[in-house]
């Protein structure tokens, strides 16, 4: 092999760096043009490259980079459309960023292309000078039989300041395929339009989902900003990779949603307290004490709802508005960021990662801490309240977690047993014998779930400590009669239950009062009993009727009735025993609810300020993080859509959602941590459902949220020709759930300050928790399904060694420790999982994340020429979107850094010189 002269084809890339720049065949690509009707393909892209550049010292080379600027009769000024990035120290560059115009761009064949030369002297201080420029028109780059120009820099005096060439992309091995010139046209509609090779357009439907075009995803996102680049690849060919960006208009349709939900919770909440019936003054003027909390909170949320609806800014909260109150339910600076990669051998991979700023109550601020120890601090509130409250009022936490779940059953149930007893007057009005056997089966079904529920000694207890608060046994127990040793309640704990037992002399004084257990069993076995009714009234009227249809006489009627009172005969046998069923289940299910309403009542007595202070920080919090899942759900389901592992494990164990934190351990940082945390976990209480769309405008195809802070349930709508993909599990509405997983590392100046003299044990704790949770995905993936529904990777390693390196890296206690990053987000690729990278405001440090993410992935699965990696990385972040993003949030393209900070960096979050600053964050 060493021996052996190596093909043009396989010419190394270090050659192309060398002084004589050579443009033989080789160096022609992938594609000409894009497809003009698919918004996210170019109409024309090419790259640059320059030669002999004058240097303008003799002690330095030049530093270059190339600004193209154009203009299309009869318009009389340039416009600047892009440039390439810095490349330093070269006579010859060749930049890896491509020059693309896409559809919005409006060019026709009479456009001219300016190429301005400039040398950088001082990246840092951003001075430079113009080399030289020179010009072409489109047409004269399309009529070059090789769509290659070579053109002369000249300086404003005319002076040769070197070469600048001009390469078209084509298709590989289709190039001898164009369309001859006399058939090329001009314009359609002031729009150029450029012969395009169908196969490409054929892999684009087949692979990739238009951010720009695509029915959902359109609804979704919008605002996308692109960047092209073609990379070098190990085999000497070329990678075509389209960089974009877009906001989500679900940042601010979400958070109404959730706020509105979240108002109709508490409000229905203050109506249950109202519910409650009379009680005696003290009882009275806790629950007033209650409601007046309410109602303040219901009053902010009111106002919030209002804001959010009234709100007319772009799709996304920029960082300088992350404290603002009116918006502090909307995630900060919340974008999709995508890479897609196509090779010449004809694959095409799009990677999306959500990047969004910390999920935190920033407008709420950090001096008290975030959730995680206010949680742990109400908790501890909670429990010297119950050691310091009357006996009455004492309930231990498994019984308040019981009552809460009983509530939402109790309703749930009863509004069952009552549409099943109209559909079964339904069925004996219809005389449908079929009909009346199967709803009676269900009807009884969901009657003993319900009267199962409410046999248990809690509500029983709960029912007497309720009656003990009416004003009628206060007043028993006042009563001169009853002498010294008065009737009275005593609530205690029985076994983890509270039980109320009577002490004194006197009988019973109402019916209110002396409520014993055994008449609450007798409430639910009337319920029972009156179901036994309507079976055999039932059972009954099918006998008769089986009966006359073998031609028998009916025992039960003396005379043959006319047609008329045949067919209410049925209804009129089952209405009075459905009548008693209805009542029955009524006054059992409101006696049970009212009891565990004012249980919790009860409970949340001695710390309701403080409980409703954190169920609102947290209430902000978790909105961003759901929104954050709700747009990476949106776009992994449409990216994956025709990817049969991908969809099998989604209704099998559920969607792995990962989110990459780089907040510090020190000052407010560690408090946006543990708000984030609480969070991310808080998603385990999310599912999502996939239905059919009944219209494919935009928002009828915008995911809806169901549920209360039980439970949330999001409901993605897709299109009939979408949906009609999925797998019949998914269609018949099967519910989907979610594992989270945060992975934080802080890699700033003040994450050395916490290493030193602060505290990093939260990073341990929460990099710990996570793995455990993503070692049982990787558990239950392996017990029930195949390899095969993974997607395939070039890695060296497997899953379980990753895992395996992820858990050494996250007990190592290694300083700044990114490795733990990189496994992770490796881990979620690899297992189909959904990324969200975050840091304060999801705009430096998250730029540098998402950059050296992408070009760790176009070195590890698409073979990039490892001699580039350097070069790729400080491109994407000079040119690419998140040099963009800085300015769409503070007005200016320089990351939020300064030269002693990044000192701090690891070195491969540092950014270029030149695109970093003093800005605001």
């Amino acid at each position: 092999m060493a021996g052996r002269e190596r093909s043009p084809r396989h010419r190394p890339w270090s050659v192309y760096r060398a002084n004589t720049f050579d443009l033989s065949s080789e160096m022609m690509g992938l594609t000409l043009s894009g497809h003009s009707q698919d918004p996210d393909e170019p109409v024309l892209e090419f790259s640059l490259a320059c030669s002999e550049l004058a240097p303008p010292a003799l002690e330095r080379k030049p530093s270059s980079f190339v600004a193209v600027s154009c203009t299309t009769p009869p318009q009389a000024f340039w416009t600047k459309h892009a440039q390439t990035e810095i490349i330093e120290g070269t006579s010859n560059p060749i930049f890896l960023s491509s020059i693309a115009f896409f559809q919005d761009s409006l060019i026709t064949q009479q456009t001219q292309v300016k190429l301005s030369v400039y040398d950088v002297k001082d990246r840092s201080q951003g001075t430079m000078y113009l080399l030289g420029s020179a010009m072409f028109t489109v047409k004269e780059l399309l009529q070059d039989k090789h769509h290659r120009l070579h053109l002369t820099v000249r300086s404003a005096d005319g002076e040769r300041m070197g070469n600048i060439t001009v390469i078209a992309w084509q298709m590989e091995d289709k190039r001898d395929e164009r369309a001859p010139l006399s058939r090329l046209p001009d314009t359609i509609k002031g729009r150029m339009v450029l012969p395009v090779d169908e196969s490409l357009t054929e892999g684009i439907k087949a692979k990739s989902a238009s951010l720009c075009k695509d029915t959902l995803l359109k609804a979704a996102f919008g605002g996308a900003m692109s960047r092209m680049y073609r990379f070098p690849t190990t085999d000497g060919n070329h990678l075509r990779v389209l960089e974009q960006m877009a906001e989500s208009t679900l940042s601010v349709n979400i958070p109404r949603q959730f706020v509105k939900l979240l108002l109709e919770e508490d409000a229905a909440r203050v109506c249950e307290l109202e519910e409650l019936g009379e009680l005696s003054p003290c009882w009275e003027n806790l629950r007033r004490q209650i409601i007046t909390q309410y109602q303040t909170i219901i009053l902010t949320y009111q106002e919030t709802l209002t804001d959010l609806h009234q709100y007319k800014g772009p799709a996304f909260k920029s960082s300088t508005l992350k404290s603002e109150r009116k918006l502090e339910f909307m995630p900060t600076n919340l974008h999709l960021q995508r890479m897609r990669v196509q090779g010449e051998r004809g694959y095409d991979h799009t990677y999306d990662v959500v990047t969004i700023g910390a999920a935190a109550a920033h407008h709420q601020g950090f001096k008290g801490n975030g959730l995680r120890k206010l949680i742990h601090k109400f908790e501890e509130a909670k429990k010297h309240s119950r050691e310091s409250s009357p006996s009455s009022m004492v309930y231990v936490p498994q019984d308040v977690v019981r009552a809460r779940e009983l509530i939402p059953q109790i309703n749930t149930l009863k509004t069952q047993v009552s549409y099943y007893v109209e559909r079964l007057s339904r069925a004996a009005k219809d005389r449908s014998a079929n009909a009346l056997e199967r709803t009676l089966g269900i009807l009884t079904e969901k009657t003993r779930q319900l009267v199962t529920v409410c046999d248990n000694k809690l509500l029983a207890s709960a029912i007497q400590a309720l009656n003990a608060a009416r004003p009628e046994f206060i007043a028993s127990r006042g009563s001169p009669s009853h002498g010294p040793d008065p009737e009275r309640v005593v609530v205690r704990n029985d076994q983890g239950s509270p039980h109320a037992k009577w002490s004194g002399r006197s009988s019973r004084a109402s019916l209110h009062v002396d409520w014993h257990e055994e008449e609450w069993e007798k409430v639910w076995l009337n319920v029972d009993k009156s179901l036994e009714c309507v079976i055999q009234q039932v059972q009954r009227i099918l006998h008769k009727d089986k009966m006359a249809s073998d031609g028998s006489e009916d025992v039960f009627e003396l005379d043959q009735p006319s047609t008329a009172s045949k067919k209410g005969e049925w209804s009129e046998a089952l209405y009075p025993v459905l009548t008693t069923l209805n009542e029955c289940v009524a006054m059992m299910s409101d006696k049970a609810k009212k009891s565990m309403v004012f249980l919790l009542m009860q409970d949340s007595a001695p710390t309701i300020g403080m409980s409703l202070m954190i169920q609102y920080r947290r209430d902000v919090v978790f909105c961003q993080t759901l929104t954050g899942l709700i747009c990476g759900f949106t776009a992994k389901l449409r990216s994956c859509l025709h990817d049969n592992g991908f969809l099998r494990q989604l209704h099998t164990i559920g969607l792995l959602v990962q989110f990459e934190g780089l907040l510090s351990t020190y000052g407010e940082e560690l408090s946006m941590l543990e708000d984030m945390c609480i969070g991310v976990m808080d998603l385990r209480n999310v599912t999502f459902k996939v239905t059919q769309a009944t219209t494919v405008f935009a928002p009828d195809i915008l995911p809806v949220i169901t549920g209360n802070r039980d439970g949330f349930n999001v409901r993605v709508q897709l299109p009939s020709v979408l949906f009609d993909a999925l797998p019949r599990e998914i269609q018949n509405g099967m519910l989907l759930r979610v594992q989270p997983v945060l992975f934080n590392v802080g890699i700033n100046e003040q994450q050395t300050l916490a290493e030193k003299f602060g505290d990093t044990s939260l990073q341990e704790v929460v990099n710990m928790e996570s793995l455990v949770r993503l070692n049982s995905y990787y558990d239950q993936f392996k017990e029930v399904l195949p390899e095969d529904c993974l997607p395939r990777s070039q890695s060296q390693h497997c899953v379980p060694e990753l895992l395996k390196f992820l858990n050494q890296n996250i007990h190592a206690r290694k300083s700044k420790n990114v490795d733990i990053l990189w496994q992770a987000a490796e881990v979620c690729r690899r297992l189909n999982g959904v990324r969200v990278t975050s840091c304060k405001s999801a705009k430096d440090r998250t730029a540098m994340s998402v950059t050296l993410e992408q070009c760790t992935i176009l070195q590890q699965e698409h073979c990039m020429a490892p001699q580039v990696f350097t070069q790729a990385l400080d491109c994407m972040r000079s040119e690419g979107c998140r040099r963009e993003n800085t300015m769409k949030n503070v007005g200016s393209r320089k990351y939020a850094f300064n030269s002693l900070q990044l000192k701090a960096f690891p070195k491969q979050y540092r950014p270029p010189e030149g695109t970093f600053g003093k800005v605001e964050t």
